[in-house]
């Protein structure tokens, strides 16, 4: 699964890397510790043009009664999510992409989990693929989620958790994006493990465990 990652890059770094979206940002903060039902980062298109604004963590399909399914959906399988309720409309309509420049994990040995931070090894952004989704709450209230698609590990990723977010190649992001694009096999095609050599992993600091904590410190490698 995802449940954790980091977003601290500087807006600049943000703008010229997804430049060609329109900006609905009215205040970004740095965020060393993103934890579900927060609002994160997103890429998504209107139809006619690319949007940078926040999404809600945690997909609440628009048929649900209850607000709290959106800490049920934070993660959606690549594998199943064209058959899901909650999530084959999103698969076809609404598709976005979630920023982001390293992901955590879990590694569990005999006797602790060990918290991991997940890079690309040139330290650049990336964008994970996810959905999205509008819910109108019986107050009337708007609220836009998202979720996250996971995959299977890559080799690097085997060693340490059975599942990864589905990181986009570059050149692939406007594929992703792009609202005439529904069928379901063009779509799996993008929703595999990032190729092995683009990312590296190491040990954090046990602090990352409570969202609570948000910190540089928390991306300091184990033992530096």
């Amino acid at each position: 699964m995802c449940g954790r990652y980091s977003l601290f890059a500087d807006f600049q770094e943000i703008e010229d890397r997804f430049g060609e979206a329109t900006f609905d940002i009215e205040e970004y903060e740095v965020n060393y510790n993103i934890a579900p039902s927060q609002m994160i980062l997103a890429v998504i298109n209107d139809g006619v043009k690319n949007r940078l604004g926040y999404l809600q963590w945690g997909l609440i399909p628009p048929w649900a009664n209850d607000v709290k399914i959106g800490y049920k959906k934070i993660n959606a399988r690549a594998e199943t999510a064209h058959e899901k309720p909650s999530f084959r409309k999103a698969l076809k309509d609404k598709r976005c992409l979630i920023v982001a420049d390293s992901f955590y994990e879990w590694k569990q040995t005999e006797d602790r989990k060990i918290p991991m931070r997940i890079k690309m090894k040139n330290n650049e952004l990336f964008a994970m693929a996810g959905l999205w989704e509008s819910w109108k709450s019986p107050n009337g209230k708007i609220v836009h989620t998202c979720t996250i698609l996971t995959t299977e590990p890559n080799e690097l990723m085997s060693s340490i958790h059975v599942r990864m977010p589905v990181i986009l190649k570059q050149a692939d992001e406007q594929k992703w994006l792009n609202p005439t694009m529904k069928n379901t096999d063009d779509l799996k095609r993008y929703m595999i493990p990032l190729e092995d050599g683009l990312l590296e992993a190491y040990e954090v600091s046990d602090k990352v465990n409570s969202p609570k904590n948000n910190e540089p410190q928390l991306i300091v490698k184990v033992g530096e």
